[in-house]
């Protein structure tokens, strides 16, 4: 560790990505203590400790940093933005006048992106509404009422702190994507979970020393976590390579020799945006039930949409699997990459160049998308059997250790790119660890 301080520091450029990254990072934990006005966040903690903190509330709970239980104005979190960005990223592909847009290079995906800040606001606004109105319903049976004074002065003041808070937090993931290091918004969601995890571990802690969660069973959840990070480690650094030979040819009038070389497909080239995307998804009805309380048929959706019930768990691999396929047909191009190859005087072996090239690519990277849906699912889904029957504190999930891990790692892959690009051997320095990608050639 002290290398790699050492090393980020020689890097003035680096050392201030760094340190800006950290300081969004901490304005973002401090808001996260800012109370909307008209609520008593005391009250909110006592009903989350004794019935909200296992279910789908504990979800939104983990995803905004705690921000719920505090009744926060950033107690949305980023979720309008993802909700807001998937549907765009769906528009390019259903709506043509969307996908010539998103074809046009920095032009056009800065216009997306100023719609999908739009969309965030819209789904800030809807989604603030519903809160409010949940608070309002919501009591403590020791304390009362959350919302000290209700009606339409409170919910509007409720959801213009919280669009603003949203917003604010929105403009910080940007911030730390252009001038910092990472994705901010993944950023922005892995601080949240990592500042939540002293008090799991205390909370933990407690249990065991309350007989609540016996020895041989606190000795189970601790291998499997580690498991569950050596897995996620394993097949995020995972890759299949496909051979690509270069023929002879002359480069500004010099020949440059016949060459190998690989074209590198991650296992999994979604990272940790299906199980994001999926859990945005899955929080979406009960929104719309604070609108419609007296639906019943929507409240035993909401219900059976709760974390841990089989309903739930069923629509998250679908939707994982989902977003893992669409998210790689988005991001990787393989028309484009077999264009570039027959430009560069490359070719995979025992494949023609242009149009079977890219339909090979597809094959190979379907059959590991696949396989890497496959590993998303299980790490998110079967932590779970865990929370349910041993009542294991909610940050100990297969979803928030993917995060943890997966941000992290591509985190520390940046600063290595940085370090390796001035001239420095690795992310530790000459004897420390390389993230290296791990070969699957036979997948």
């Amino acid at each position: 560790m002290a290398n790699v301080l050492q090393n980020i520091a020689k890097v003035p450029e680096l050392k201030s990505r760094v340190l800006f990254s950290l300081a969004m990072l901490a304005i973002y934990r401090i808001g996260v203590f800012v109370t909307v006005p008209g609520v008593d966040r005391h009250v909110m903690a006592d009903y989350m400790n004794s019935r909200g903190a296992g279910g789908l509330m504990g979800l939104i709970d983990l995803f905004s940093g705690g921000a719920l239980q505090q009744v926060s104005i950033f107690a949305l979190g980023i979720m309008p933005y993802i909700s807001a960005s998937i549907i765009l990223q769906l528009l390019t592909v259903v709506v043509p006048a969307v996908e010539r847009l998103n074809k046009e290079g920095d032009a056009g995906r800065r216009k997306i992106n100023q719609w999908t800040r739009y969309g965030c606001v819209i789904l800030s606004i809807v989604q603030g509404t519903a809160l409010a109105i949940w608070l309002e319903g919501m009591n403590s049976a020791a304390l009362g009422g959350v919302v000290q004074n209700g009606g339409w002065g409170f919910r509007a003041l409720c959801v213009l702190s919280l669009t603003a808070g949203t917003t604010f937090i929105m403009w910080l993931g940007e911030q730390i994507t252009e001038r910092g290091i990472g994705n901010g918004i993944s950023l922005v969601i892995y601080a949240g979970i990592v500042a939540g995890l002293p008090s799991a571990v205390h909370q933990t802690w407690e249990l065991v020393k309350n007989g609540q969660i016996p020895i041989p069973v606190l000795i189970l959840i601790a291998g499997l976590v580690v498991g569950v990070i050596a897995v996620i480690v394993y097949f995020e650094s995972a890759q299949r390579r496909i051979l690509v030979q270069y023929a002879k040819r002359t480069v500004n009038r010099q020949a440059v020799a016949a060459a190998n070389s690989y074209l590198p497909l991650k296992v999994n080239s979604a990272g940790v945006i299906p199980p994001i995307f999926a859990s945005s998804i899955l929080m979406f009805p009960a929104t719309l039930a604070n609108f419609f309380p007296d639906q019943n048929w929507l409240v035993g959706v909401v219900n059976g949409l709760s974390p841990g019930r089989m309903m739930y768990n069923a629509m998250y691999v679908a939707l994982i699997v989902f977003f893992c396929y669409f998210y790689t047909a988005v991001t990787f191009n393989s028309v484009d990459i077999a264009d570039n190859l027959r430009r560069g005087g490359g070719a995979v072996v025992g494949v023609r160049a242009g149009k079977d090239t890219a339909e090979y690519i597809d094959r190979v990277l379907s059959r590991i998308t696949f396989g890497g849906a496959l590993y998303i699912s299980s790490v998110c889904v079967l932590p779970t059997l865990l929370q349910t029957n041993f009542n294991v504190p909610f940050y100990y999930g297969g979803t928030s250790l993917l995060i943890v891990v997966g941000v992290a790692m591509d985190t520390a892959k940046q600063i290595e790119s940085h370090l390796i690009s001035r001239s420095y051997e690795s992310f530790g320095g000459e004897r420390g660890p390389r993230m290296r990608g791990r070969r699957l050639d036979d997948v």
